[in-house]
């Protein structure tokens, strides 16, 4: 099915060339006159001279990727728009409760905010080598597979999808070893108005096919927004683990949080912030959903081919290289954006730690990063299987999500316990990360599969992340006899 999207001509490859390179040009125009000192926050911080609509561009381009385009749209339901509608409240707590408190500790990780709340160093390195985990073995190469399966299907299936997958990988790889996160930023930046217009224009196109009716014809569990037992997000999940889920990928994800500690100050950050939570409920929930819902209309449950189908209807063949650039764009910013970040984390909390003082960290991560991509191209092979084994079945947004349980629940729970109390103590925590781990492990691979437990994978997490609280404070009181009390400002809020 992929590969009835539009057959490429030498012009059109040219375009997508053309305006590939034309990014980075004027990636490299905005940021050859800054000065560099080889510092971590020079490399990873930009120096702390992004302005807001830069911090803007980067948040929303590290989030919306082909998997984004193409996983959403492959579920053919208005009801996914609420992973964006609600990542809108997860901004806008990042903005007003989180921002402040990262600025305030002058923090290049997320991870450091755990060090100080805590006074240790332990829960600092278990949760950088969680995040390391979750990007190398998942994002890293989801993103590279999504990208390579829609370029393959652009460009012809004589060429393999990891070969795709390799060149935007590359790519990638150039702009964080030569620019670190101010080149990333701003390439997230000029590439991001070429990726929402021409979403934007799909959107219209698509419309317009069905002569702007997308409800005739179309089973009303499509077009629902209240989700059904066995819909992929049922209504009640998201009064339950939804808008944790958000805190956590919003708020203490060193891939989007690492933009927002890149300004100049609170303020700044605050603003861009802001302006992608604007462009969040505004722009993105339409792009992700209503190009599935025509094309279950113009041609059934086809899964995650939905939108390359629809583009192949709609969009007029001179069009094609443009989208090609698109698409190449959309995997080249978060690619390059979750890079950065493993290699901060990599950087920052273990290197420093365990290996010695890093003089240069441009050096540092320019090895790392090369390591990195290496290891991603390579497990691109893994979801290229997964995928094959089951086309019908494999949606590459829902695996995400459910396996982004395995590792998000149990680190929120460190932060909400650091947060939330004083008096506990580093090994606590860890306690209650490793509890979390096992039990959503445990949930995911055995219990649900064996039909032990039934509940929805959204409202495990938050059993996940209460237990794993819950165990932390019992670690702390009864193996290390702490007994921990709630923070004052949790107490002033509580009261007021």
């Amino acid at each position: 099915m992929l590969s009835q999207l539009p057959t490429t001509t030498g012009i059109q490859i040219a375009v997508c060339i053309g305006l590939t390179a034309l990014v980075g040009l004027a990636t490299w125009l905005t940021i050859r006159r800054a000065a560099h000192d080889g510092s971590k926050k020079d490399v990873f911080l930009a120096g702390g001279g992004l302005s807001w609509v830069f911090v803007a561009g980067a948040i929303t381009l590290t989030n919306l990727s082909t998997d984004q385009l193409v996983g959403m749209n492959g579920n053919q339901m208005a009801l996914l728009a609420w992973w964006e509608i609600c990542g809108f409240v997860g901004l806008l707590i990042l903005a007003f409760v989180f921002v402040p408190i990262y600025y305030r500790n002058n923090c290049t990780t997320v991870t450091e905010l755990l060090e100080k709340r805590y006074g240790g160093r332990s829960i600092r390195t278990l949760i950088s080598a969680l995040f390391l985990f979750g990007n190398i073995f998942i994002y890293l190469p989801a993103v590279l597979y999504s990208g390579g399966t829609f370029m393959q299907a652009l460009f012809g299936e004589n060429v393999p999808v990891l070969m795709f997958a390799a060149v935007l990988a590359v790519i990638a790889a150039a702009y964080t070893i030569l620019g670190g996160l101010r080149a990333v930023a701003v390439m997230d930046t000029y590439s991001g108005i070429g990726i929402l217009g021409l979403a934007l224009l799909i959107v219209f196109l698509a419309l317009a096919a069905v002569d702007w009716d997308i409800v005739s014809g179309v089973p009303a569990e499509r077009l629902t927004m209240i989700g059904g037992p066995d819909s992929p997000i049922p209504f009640h999940t998201l009064f339950t683990g939804m808008i944790f889920i958000q805190i956590f990928y919003w708020s203490t994800n060193q891939n989007i949080t690492q933009r927002a500690m890149a300004a100049p100050n609170v303020r700044e950050a605050q603003k861009g912030v802001l302006a992608a939570a604007a462009i969040r409920i505004l722009i993105v929930p339409p792009i992700v959903v209503i190009p599935g819902i025509v094309a279950y209309k113009l041609f059934g449950d086809v899964g995650d081919v939905a939108y390359g189908m629809l583009i192949a209807e709609v969009l007029p063949p001179w069009l094609s290289g443009a989208f090609a650039a698109m698409v190449a764009a959309a995997v080249i910013t978060t690619f390059s954006a979750v890079l950065n970040s493993s290699v901060a984390l990599y950087s920052v909390d273990f290197h420093e730690q365990f290996v010695g003082e890093v003089k240069d960290h441009w050096k540092l991560a320019a090895a790392i990063s090369v390591l990195l991509t290496i290891t991603s191209i390579l497990l691109v092979t893994v979801y290229i299987d997964a995928a094959s084994a089951d086309p019908t079945e494999f949606s590459i947004i829902n695996l995400l999500q459910q396996l982004n349980g395995l590792l998000s629940m149990p680190i929120l729970s460190a932060f909400v316990a650091g947060l939330m109390f004083r008096n506990v103590a580093a090994p606590a925590a860890i306690g209650g990360v490793i509890w979390g781990v096992s039990l959503y492990g445990a949930y995911t691979f055995q219990l649900q599969p064996a039909g032990y437990i039934a509940m929805h994978y959204i409202d495990f997490m938050v059993v996940t992340l209460v237990s794993s609280v819950i165990a932390a404070l019992v670690v702390n009181r009864v193996v290390l006899g702490n007994r921990a009390e709630l923070n004052r400002w949790w107490q002033r809020a509580k009261s007021a």
